[in-house]
Order: C-alpha cells, then structure tokens, then sequence
C-alpha cells in the first residue's frame, strides 16, 4: 500500500489521477529545492507531472531542469506516496501519486524556464523544514545528518 499523507480525501469530490516524478537533489550537506511562488508561495522538491507516454525518469529529468535549470544523473527510485489537493492552476481536484527519486544535480545549464520558480539551495535540516508538503518532508529527511 502507498503512504498518504496531507488531508483525507473529500467525499464531495471527484479526484483525476496525477502522477509525478520528484527529486531529492544533494550535494555535500546542501539540498535543491524549487520556490514556486504561486498560487501559493511555498519550497518543493523540484519535479512535477508525468506526461501520457512520458516514463517517470523523463519526466523527472525535464521537470528537475524546468525548476531549476539543472542537469540530473543516477536518479535512484526512493519510494512513493499520495496525497489529495486541488490544483487551482489547472483547477483539478487531484490523486497525486508522488513518485521520488534520489538523484545528482551536476551541471546548471541556465536559470528555471517555469515562470514563477527559483532554484535555492539550503542546508539539508533547513531544507526539509521548508518544504510545503509532508511526503516531501518525509521522504528529505531521509538525509538528514
């Protein structure tokens, strides 16, 4: 069974299934995460939806470098979990299957093309602190030293 975590589905609610790919991006006792500032301004993993026909590591790779402007290698899968949110830039009730990945940042090939993020680095106890949902949180703190 895959972890939930965040609110309980709403019983008034028709959820869509929206799966995504995330990553946990180290290097020496730093983390990556993408600021999105809106709709609502919080720090993420970077990553996002997986697109029909895309594989979870395609996708993974094309939305780490959307948010961030980095490159990834050796993306390693970590585990996965779900939580029920409405999306209001899609403005969709969704099922998010969070799949997250373990992953090298290596090179920044220019600033994030997603208006409206912004690749900080943070120390690895800051960073899971930060982040804005408790499956990202659960799954950073893995690295915490």
């Amino acid at each position: 069974m895959i972890p939930r975590f965040g609110t309980p589905p709403r019983k008034d609610v028709r959820y869509t299934m929206r799966p995504g790919a995330y990553a946990v991006l180290l290097q020496g006792d730093q983390m990556l995460l993408t600021h999105q500032a809106d709709p609502t301004p919080e720090f993420q993993l970077p990553g996002g939806g997986i697109d029909p026909g895309e594989s979870p590591v395609v996708a993974l790779v094309r939305e780490v470098f959307e948010e961030t402007g980095y490159r990834i290698a050796k993306p390693r899968r970590l585990g996965a979990f779900r939580r029920f949110t409405y999306m209001p830039e899609y403005d969709l009730w969704a099922e998010k299957l969070c799949t997250i990945y373990l992953a090298t940042p290596t090179l920044r090939i220019g600033p994030p093309s997603e208006p409206g993020h912004e690749a900080v680095w943070m120390g690895i106890e800051e960073a899971v602190a930060q982040l804005g949902n408790a499956g990202d949180r659960h799954f950073a703190a893995r690295f915490l030293r």
